[in-house]
């Protein structure tokens, strides 16, 4: 006795399709079932779960050996995404159910739930255009509806079995779920932050080009306020942002009721390994970079990762992708965040400071900086100082600029370059290539003999020119100028560490 069903598994971030396919040889004395096509442990241990899930819904196993094979056989099945289909393969060669062609997920429980399982979403997505329909767990309907795919949804191995031999189906949502696009919410917003009248414009020119941004100073001086509030000026997501960002969060299990519509904002601690930033793994998973997609990736006090975590993001920060090679498969992750960092500039936090003394060494300051390699500077555009501020200024009842007004020039910034970019495949500054830069870029002659003096001096590479007059476009599309003047180049040189008197050893 033969029956074919569909599954699907996730393999990094990414829907596999599964041929679940199961004979019963009724003539074996022996009473077993046999799982095989790479199944990892969880996989195996459907057995078990199913066989209570058969006794406690009154259903009986057939006599005899079953096999179960998993296709392709060639590629690892991880997760329990395969139990309800691997029930209903083993139904289908019993003659107890009809045969059908959707694809089925959910994990079972003992006594015959149908659980909820990470990665419906982007399955859903992936294979509805295909001309399948899906069978999935009561609890992942949301996802299923925000999908807009033709779906039944379960709660219980009985019911499902039920409604494919009598072909009756109704939906019950106890809520009505229109995934409607609401407003960002936050509980902070820039007003909060009193003085800093230079970060404040740094971090506006960040939002309206996409540019990453470094903050040095004292601890105190609000450079974790600044980066936690950065998302309140960012333009929402649109929908192909919200669909790519709510696909990596289900496959990897983070993904709640609805899609997500506000930006991610990550802040691993410093002492996270490369594996969790970048991602990979003996069984290969996306890392934080991705899960920043679309977002923020903050990492506060930056001198104090790993030396090989901060290098392993010259690719994210360049490309906007991690490719995680194994010897049987390569992975390649999205990974276009906004990457934001903050350090002290030495070990006890007060080089520099006019009020608290430093108390390290210049070889303690130079082994400090160390783990900064030139390579990952030249990829963040804008490196500022956070000062302290003064007593009068922090406890002045006046607020500056909240949010919204900020972000709103953000978003007419924004609308020029993705209208001077229109016949291009980016829509931001900060993703110009070289080619491009020369193409849109347009300096005056005083500007350009600025842009040269300041070169020269400071020995920049071909890359942070590139920043650099990337940050002066942005800066002039914030100015509604078609044209880098010297106002715009002057601006944009300031927000270069190399310009700040050589206060930093590097």
């Amino acid at each position: 006795m033969f029956f074919k069903t569909y599954s699907a598994v996730i393999v990094g971030i990414t829907p596999l399709l599964v041929s679940v396919e199961v004979d019963i040889n009724t003539r074996s004395i022996k009473r077993d079932m046999n799982i095989v096509g790479l199944p990892d442990t969880a996989v195996k241990e459907s057995k078990q779960r199913i066989i209570s899930a058969f006794k406690n819904s009154s259903i009986a196993l057939p006599d005899g050996l079953i096999t179960v094979n998993l296709a392709p056989s060639d590629v690892k099945k991880e997760g329990t995404y395969l139990d309800l289909a691997i029930a209903f393969a083993i139904l289908g060669a019993m003659k107890h159910i009809p045969q059908f062609e959707s694809v089925v997920l959910g994990e079972l429980g003992l006594d015959g739930t149908i659980r909820k399982i990470k990665g419906v979403l982007p399955i859903l997505l992936e294979y509805s255009d295909k001309g399948f329909d899906f069978i999935i767990p009561q609890d992942n309907t949301a996802e299923a509806l925000a999908s807009k795919s033709k779906f039944k949804a379960f709660s219980s191995l009985s019911q499902a079995v039920l409604s494919l031999k009598t072909g009756e189906y109704s939906l019950k949502i106890d809520q009505v779920l229109t995934d409607e696009p609401s407003p960002q919410e936050y509980d902070e917003d820039f007003s909060d932050i009193k003085g800093h009248a230079l970060p404040k414009r740094a971090f506006e020119i960040a939002a309206a080009g996409a540019h990453n941004i470094l903050m040095v100073g004292p601890p105190g001086t609000g450079k974790t306020m600044f980066a936690r509030r950065f998302p309140t000026i960012l333009p929402e997501m649109d929908e192909k942002e919200v669909i790519e960002t709510s696909k990596i969060y289900s496959a990897v299990g983070l993904l709640d009721s609805s899609l997500i519509r506000i930006r991610p904002f990550r802040s691993p601690h410093h002492t996270s390994s490369a594996v969790a930033i970048i991602g990979g793994g003996s069984n290969v998973k996306p890392g934080e970079v991705t899960l920043a997609h679309n977002g923020v990736l903050f990492l506060d006090e930056l001198p104090e990762f790993r030396r090989d975590v901060l290098e392993a993001l010259r690719e994210p920060l360049e490309d906007s992708v991690v490719t995680v090679s194994r010897a049987k498969a390569t992975h390649i992750f999205p990974a276009n965040f906004q990457f934001i960092a903050a350090m002290n500039p030495c070990p006890c936090g007060y080089f520099g400071d006019k009020e608290i003394a430093c108390k390290c060494s210049a070889f303690e300051i130079k082994r400090y900086w160390k783990n900064i390699s030139g390579p990952i500077l030249d990829r963040i555009d804008i490196q500022i100082q956070v000062p302290r501020v003064e007593f009068e200024e922090m406890r002045s009842k006046s607020y500056g600029e909240t949010s919204q007004q900020i972000r709103e020039r953000v978003i007419k910034a924004r609308n020029i370059q993705k209208k001077r970019y229109a016949q291009e495949s980016i829509k931001l500054n900060s993703k110009l290539s070289h080619r491009m830069i020369e193409k849109y870029i347009i300096l005056s002659d005083d500007a350009e003999e600025i842009l040269k003096l300041y070169v020269k001096k400071y020995k920049l590479s071909g890359r942070a020119i590139d920043k650099v007059l990337k940050m002066a476009q942005t800066i002039a599309d914030l100015n509604e100028s078609s044209i880098v003047d010297v106002k715009c180049i002057s601006e944009a040189l300031q927000y270069r560490l190399n310009n700040l008197d050589n206060d930093f050893a590097f």
